[in-house]
């Protein structure tokens, strides 16, 4: 077994000097007067963000609040895999493997976390903690070096597979994921059954096949095939530039810091349930914080690999492949996608629990952590001796 080295944030000063200097240069576009959000990033909410960035925003800080969990990196897959290790505080805790995805990060799971691994800390049953593993994809954040080579979704699920068993001697466990991570998390169950319990998800990894849903005689599925159509149409084009030019959208955004904040943000604002009003909703220190685990490791490039993996090869989850131990849902209203439960049954054969949440939307255990941490704890009850 391999033995993991532990691992603290403690980004040189030198890194946050020329941030500030290149916040101080940045060079503005013009905007379409009064339009919002419409054509993406909303210029005035950008700059009092940056503004923030230069003046207030205490990147020491977060980082120490971030040193507060056990992390670790471990050669994994040829790379040096980072990773949270928090260890639960009730009797007999499951081991959960949490996995994020774009252009989220670890930071995602900082406030639900705790909740899993002490819930009577949160008002809960010591008897449903977690031992919880948060690694940073591979490619993302501190899973990066610039040359190192780059993972699928497939990968990434052979590398925690990799990470849980081998390293950590957890033979059997549960895991849990959103957007990449859902992708990520389905692949294990499908193609892993004997080393997982069961799964949860808060994103379901369907294929887009529109003209199969567009003939269905379900009118669930027919209103979910208008609302696919108008994602594919309107909200993709990070996903074709990602996925065939990575290289190219690089450069700007490894050397921009106005760039990378404006790419990112205008994803957190069109994918939660901020209701227009971002600020209010997560506020400028969240935001920024995951930011700046990207720009600090200059991993935004790797991050897009994913994106091209899948858009020349084939969907991760093909023909009539089938995750037939039991799984959990939470729809969330605001999520990107929201396929029929009719559509999903048709993969995950043993879908025990859907949960329809009234709040929430793409970053859910960043946007309604008490909710995830119910429902996680509900769910994996099932398996606790």
């Amino acid at each position: 077994m391999v033995s993991p080295t532990p691992f603290q944030i403690n980004i040189p000063d030198s890194l946050l000097e020329d941030l500030n200097f290149r916040l101080r240069r940045s060079r503005w576009p013009d905007e379409i007067p009064d339009s919002g959000w419409t054509f993406g990033a909303n210029k005035a909410f950008l700059k009092e963000l940056v503004d923030y960035w230069q003046t207030d925003f205490d990147w020491r800080e977060h980082e120490s609040a971030l040193n507060r969990f056990d992390q670790f990196t471990v050669n994994v897959s040829g790379i040096e895999l980072h990773f949270i290790h928090e260890l639960g505080k009730g009797p007999k805790p499951i081991p959960l493997l949490l996995s994020h995805g774009w252009p989220g990060s670890f930071f995602e799971f900082n406030e639900l976390i705790p909740m899993l691994t002490d819930p009577k800390s949160y008002g809960g049953d010591e008897k449903d903690s977690f031992t919880v593993v948060v690694p940073s994809l591979p490619g993302f954040n501190f899973s990066f070096k610039p040359d190192q080579k780059r993972f699928s979704a497939e990968d990434i699920a052979d590398t925690f597979a990799q990470l849980m068993r081998d390293v950590l001697g957890y033979e059997v466990f549960g895991a849990q994921g959103g957007d990449w991570g859902a992708f990520i998390t389905t692949i294990l169950a499908a193609s892993r059954p004997e080393i997982l319990h069961g799964i949860h998800l808060n994103f379901l990894p369907m294929a887009r096949d529109l003209n199969l849903y567009r003939k269905s005689p379900s009118k669930n599925i027919q209103k979910y095939a208008k609302e696919l159509e108008k994602f594919l149409k309107e909200e993709t084009g990070y996903q074709w530039i990602q996925g065939t030019k990575p290289q190219t959208l690089s450069y700007a955004l490894n050397d921009s810091p106005v760039g990378l904040a404006a790419w990112i943000i205008e994803k957190f604002f069109t994918w939660s349930d901020c209701k227009g009003d971002l600020e209010a909703y997560l506020g400028k220190d969240k935001l920024l914080t995951n930011i700046m685990l990207y720009w600090v490791t200059g991993s935004i490039g790797a991050s897009f690999w994913p994106y091209f993996a899948r858009h020349h090869g084939v969907w991760p989850i093909v023909g009539d492949q089938q995750v037939e131990i039991p799984t959990g849902y939470i729809e969330f209203p605001k999520e990107i996608l929201r396929p029929p439960r009719e559509i999903a049954e048709e993969v995950f054969v043993d879908l025990q629990r859907w949960t329809t949440a009234t709040r929430g939307g793409h970053f859910a255990a960043m946007e309604n952590p008490e909710l995830m941490a119910r429902e996680l704890s509900v769910f994996f009850r099932q398996f606790r001796d």
